[in-house]
């Protein structure tokens, strides 16, 4: 692959198909270290797809895709120990309590100061009262921040998230969205797929729209440019943008 040194996420070529139907058809994508590129795209455009194949849980069908270097194909505990994600799939479990769950996760990714790190999810995420809650009996919204805190308890230096405010009130969004651009700041990269323009648009540096199984369109985050990124994204599902 001949994307730069500095590029924590890569694709080229990228293809998946299920069968004969193609839910990725090429896909060409560069998340430099350090930044956030969100995704949009319509429902089945194939970015949970590419999100299951970068985080190793799908195999392409063609193509090459590395996190932080370590190929997706070939490299695949060194992908892991260096992503956290958030998918569909809220990946914990229904009858360990909050905080069995985040242990056992910790374990599992040898975090460095465990008890510390998770006490401080905790806290943040406000998780707090159902600690000793079996997690198969939290809303939507709390087993969502559990999520979350699974997925940052490693301190990953890339987060794939696929609409990760889903089931949030608007308080823990807040909470969400800042902790999103502490770790901006921070240094991590971030690959945010969502369907809310103007979330993505202010949390990212860069922008881009999936549809039909391809990236169609990447712009920078500037002040003033999210009506002509929608008219854009706008003209891509009308079929009037190549």
């Amino acid at each position: 692959m001949s994307a730069g040194p500095e590029a924590a996420i890569e694709a080229r070529g990228l293809t998946k198909r299920y069968g004969w139907v193609p839910a990725l058809r090429g896909v060409d994508l560069e998340v430099p270290a350090g930044t956030c590129l969100a995704l949009f795209g319509p429902n089945g455009a194939g970015k949970s797809t590419l999100i299951g194949v970068l985080s190793t849980l799908v195999r392409p069908t063609e193509g090459a895709a590395r996190i932080a270097g370590f190929d997706v194909r070939r490299d695949g505990v060194e992908v892991r120990r260096r992503l956290g994600v958030i998918s569909h799939a809220p990946w914990v479990y229904d009858r360990l309590t909050v905080a069995d769950n985040l242990r056992f996760f910790a374990r599992l990714y040898d975090v460095d100061n465990s008890r510390r790190r998770i006490e401080m999810l905790l806290g943040e995420l406000e998780l707090e009262p159902w600690a000793d809650q079996e997690a198969g009996t939290l809303s939507r919204g709390m087993r969502q921040r559990l999520t979350i805190a699974r997925a940052l308890l490693p301190d990953p230096p890339v987060l794939l998230l696929d609409e990760p405010f889903t089931g949030l009130d608007r308080h823990a969004a807040r909470i969400f969205r800042d902790r999103l651009a502490a770790l901006r700041q921070g240094g991590r990269t971030i690959l945010l797929v969502t369907h809310h323009l103007d979330e993505g648009w202010a949390l990212a540096d860069r922008a881009a729209i999936m549809f039909r199984g391809r990236v169609r369109y990447e712009a920078d985050v500037a002040p003033g440019g999210l009506d002509a990124f929608a008219e854009t994204f706008d003209g891509i599902l009308a079929g009037e943008t190549a």
